[in-house]
C-alpha cells in the first residue's frame, strides 16, 4: 500500500509542491527510498522521533480497557458494527 504511493509518484512524476523547510528546500529535492533518511536535517529527525514518541505514550493506548485485540485503540468509539458481518 505505501509502496503503491511510491510507484504512483515514480510513474506519474507527481510531487508535493512547495518547500519542506524554512531554508527553501523543495519536496522534489528529497531523494526516493532510504536515501531520503540522509537528506532529512537532524532537527527533522528529532521532530519525527518526538512526535512518534508522543503518539505512543500519550495517544495510542487503551484508555478504557475495552480493547478486543492488540492495536485496538477505539476506546469505545468508532464502532461501525464491522464485527456483525460474518
Amino acid at each position: 500500500q505505501a509502496e503503491d504511493g511510491i510507484r504512483y509518484r515514480d510513474v506519474t512524476g507527481v510531487h508535493l509542491p512547495g518547500t519542506i523547510d524554512k531554508a527553501g528546500d523543495t519536496f522534489d529535492s528529497i531523494p526516493d527510498g532510504w536515501a531520503a533518511i540522509n537528506a532529512i536535517p537532524d532537527a527533522g529527525v528529532a521532530q519525527l522521533i518526538l512526535f512518534v514518541g508522543f503518539l505512543e505514550l500519550g495517544v495510542m493506548k487503551d484508555v478504557t480497557g475495552e480493547a478486543e485485540f492488540p492495536g485496538d485503540f477505539r476506546n469505545g468509539s468508532l464502532d461501525y458494527g464491522w464485527d456483525n458481518f460474518d
